[in-house]
C-alpha cells in the first residue's frame, strides 16, 4: 500500500532553493469541490511555505477537461517569459460510481496528463485522486496516505529543480 511514510518525498530543504521566480499553475476541477478545495488549500500552502512567487489556478468542469486546459494555458502564456508557468500541477477527484464512467475519465485523465509530460517543457504532476468511496478520498486529504495536495505541491518542486538543472 502506498504510504507517504513509504517515502522520501517531503526531504526538500526549503533554505536551499528559491523558488520566488517560479510560477505554478494549478488545474482543479469543480466536481467534488469540498475535497478538491482540500487538495487545493494543502497544495497552496505548501507552495507558499517554501516561497513560489506566483501561484495561479485555472478551473474546469471535470477531470477530462485538464488536459485541454493545461495545452491552452501553456500555449497562451509560454510565448511570454515573465508569465511562463514553471509547473502544472491537476488537482480533482473520481469517485467510483455505479458505471464504467469512472475507468473511462480515470483513464482519459491520466493519458491525458501523461501526454503533456511528453509534449510540454515543464512538468505537469498528476494530483488526481482516483478513489472507490469519499472515506477513500479523505483519507488522502491528511489522514493515512498523507495529504495529496502537499505531496502535488513538493512534487512539482522537485521537477522545477530537476528540469532547471537540465536545462544547464
Amino acid at each position: 500500500m502506498a504510504e507517504v511514510s513509504n517515502s522520501n518525498l517531503y526531504d526538500l530543504n526549503a533554505g536551499t532553493h528559491d523558488f520566488s521566480g517560479a510560477c505554478v499553475v494549478l488545474v482543479r476541477t469543480e466536481w467534488n469541490a469540498a475535497i478538491v478545495d482540500e487538495l487545493e488549500k494543502g497544495c497552496r500552502n505548501k507552495l507558499q511555505e517554501f516561497g513560489v512567487g506566483e501561484i495561479v489556478t485555472v478551473t474546469v468542469p471535470g477531470a477530462v477537461e485538464i488536459g485541454f486546459a493545461v495545452k491552452a494555458y501553456w500555449e497562451c502564456k509560454s510565448r511570454h517569459l515573465k508569465t511562463r508557468p514553471h509547473a502544472f500541477i491537476t488537482l480533482g477527484c473520481v469517485i467510483q460510481g455505479g458505471t464504467p464512467h469512472f475507468d473511462y475519465v480515470c483513464k482519459t485523465v491520466t493519458e491525458s496528463v501523461t501526454q503533456l509530460n511528453f509534449i510540454l517543457d515543464v512538468p505537469t504532476i498528476f494530483g488526481v485522486l482516483t478513489v472507490n468511496t469519499v472515506e477513500q478520498a479523505h483519507e488522502r486529504l491528511g489522514g493515512i496516505h498523507g495529504h495529496k495536495g502537499e505531496e502535488a505541491a513538493i512534487t512539482a518542486l522537485k521537477m522545477i529543480l530537476l528540469n532547471l538543472s537540465l536545462k544547464k
